[in-house]
C-alpha cells in the first residue's frame, strides 16, 4: 500500500454509494470523488438534490463533481449555476456535446467566466480536448475528463492520447487532467507514468488495491487452489476412459 500512497496522481473514488464513499474517505489514498447519473441510478437514488447535499455535508473538504442531466445548453447552464451553488469544493460536470451532437463549449466559455468549477466529460477525441481547453482558458480550477476506458473499449490505445492532451492543456496550469473510466487497476499506474494530474476509480477496481505487489508466486500457487476447491465444489467429474478400462 506504500506504493499507492507514493502515487503522484491523485485516485477519485467513482460511485453514488454513501456508505462506500464515506468509507473510502478515510483510506489516505482517495483525494477526491466523482458521480455522474448512471451511478446515482444503479444506486438507487431517488432525490438528486437531498443526495449531493448530503455528500457534500459529510465531505465538505474534498473535491466532488456532480452532473447536469439538461440536454439543451440553456437549460443545462441554469442547472450548472444551481449545482455549483451547493458547495466550494462542487465541480459541475459538463458533457462535451449534448445528445444531438452540439457542442457544450459555447457553455463551458460562459460558466467558466461565471467562476463555475467545471468537469468537462465524456471526451473521447483529441479535437474535444484542444476545444474544450480553449473554453476553459480563463477559467477557475477545472478537470478535463477523457474516456480512456471507453477508448481502449473500442481496440485504441489511450495512452498517446493522454500524453498528448497534457500537452495541449500544458500552458493552463489550473485545468487538470482526468484518466476516466480506467479498466484495470495497472491503468492508475499508467496514468501516473505520464503524468496525468486524476484518475477516476471505481469500487470494484479500488477492491483489488491490496494486489499491488504481492509475490506473483504466491499469487500463482492461490490461483492453482481456487480452481482446485472450485472444481471440488462443483463435484466435477470425468466418465473412465478407454484407456484406463484397458489398465
Amino acid at each position: 500500500m506504500n506504493i499507492i500512497n507514493e502515487l503522484k496522481v491523485k485516485i477519485f473514488a467513482d460511485g453514488a454509494n454513501k456508505n462506500v464513499m464515506l468509507e473510502m474517505k478515510q483510506a489516505p489514498y482517495i483525494k477526491g470523488f466523482t458521480t455522474n447519473p448512471s451511478l446515482m441510478r444503479k444506486a438507487g437514488i431517488e432525490d438528486y438534490e437531498a443526495f449531493a447535499k448530503d455528500i457534500i455535508k459529510n465531505l465538505p473538504d474534498d473535491s466532488i463533481s456532480f452532473e447536469i442531466f439538461a440536454d439543451t445548453l440553456d437549460e443545462m447552464y441554469e442547472q450548472a449555476l444551481q449545482i455549483s451553488s451547493w458547495g466550494k469544493n462542487v465541480y459541475v460536470k459538463i458533457p462535451v456535446t449534448n445528445t444531438l451532437s452540439v457542442s457544450t463549449c459555447p457553455l463551458i466559455k460562459k460558466l467558466a467566466a461565471k467562476g463555475v468549477k467545471q468537469n468537462v466529460t465524456a471526451i473521447m477525441t483529441l479535437e474535444q480536448v484542444q476545444d474544450v481547453s480553449l473554453a476553459l482558458k480563463d477559467g477557475p480550477s477545472s478537470y478535463i475528463s477523457i474516456f480512456a476506458g471507453r477508448i481502449a473499449d473500442t481496440g485504441r490505445d489511450p495512452y498517446p492520447m493522454m500524453k498528448k492532451a497534457l500537452e495541449i492543456m500544458q500552458p493552463y496550469p489550473q485545468q487538470e487532467l482526468i484518466w476516466a473510466s480506467p479498466r484495470e487497476l495497472f491503468n492508475i499506474f499508467q496514468a501516473n507514468e505520464i503524468g496525468c494530474h486524476i484518475i477516476t476509480v471505481t469500487d470494484d477496481i479500488l477492491k483489488k488495491l491490496y494486489l499491488v505487489g504481492k509475490d506473483l508466486n504466491e499469487f500463482s500457487l492461490e490461483t492453482v487452489k481456487m480452481f482446485y476447491e472450485d472444481a471440488k465444489r462443483a463435484q466435477l467429474t470425468l466418465k473412465s476412459t478407454q484407456l484406463e478400462k484397458e489398465i
